[in-house]
């Protein structure tokens, strides 16, 4: 019986809309971004990524979009590619004044994924996941705020039964 309230429980949190619902994966896959590579959200910064064959450009920006300095920072880009656990580490070095750029022998498929470490001064290091050429989504239904909030379920499995 246990068993089966904590699956209640646990659906019923899964299916609560995140607060912060602006800046879900979906949502940044979903709009324009300035560069038009993917966006990821890697704590205080916004982080674009544009990878192609051998190169890899990253742009680095807050939350509202606006540009931050890279200056004294260091990156890194782990790149795997599909199946093959083959992993690529490229060094990000600095390309411009938000921009960190890095090349390698790697190659862009739909299914890379391409981690990237972002250390600006006197922060933390941050991490962001990305993979590219993932067609840019429409947000889905599942992503809406749920109207009704369903809150019966989850109440009527508070009966314990010892």
């Amino acid at each position: 019986m246990y068993r089966s309230m904590v699956a209640v429980l646990t659906s019923f949190i899964l299916a609560t809309p995140l607060s912060a619902g602006a800046h879900t994966d979906e949502y940044l896959d979903s709009i324009n971004t300035p560069n038009g590579g993917q966006m990821r959200m890697a704590g205080p910064y916004h982080l674009e990524l544009v990878a192609k064959d051998k190169e890899i450009v990253l742009y680095v920006m807050d939350h509202a979009d606006n540009k931050l300095s890279v200056s004294g920072g260091s990156g890194k880009a782990t790149i795997q590619t599909g199946n093959t656990k083959t992993k690529t580490s490229v060094k990000l070095e600095q390309a411009d004044d938000s921009i960190f750029k890095g090349s390698g022998d790697f190659s862009i498929t739909p299914e890379t994924v391409i981690t990237v470490f972002v250390e600006l001064p006197k922060q933390e290091a941050y991490a962001a996941s990305f993979t590219p050429l993932k067609p840019k989504t429409k947000l889905s239904d599942k992503t809406k705020p749920k109207l009704q909030a369903d809150n019966s379920e989850a109440h009527s499995h508070h009966h314990m039964h010892h």
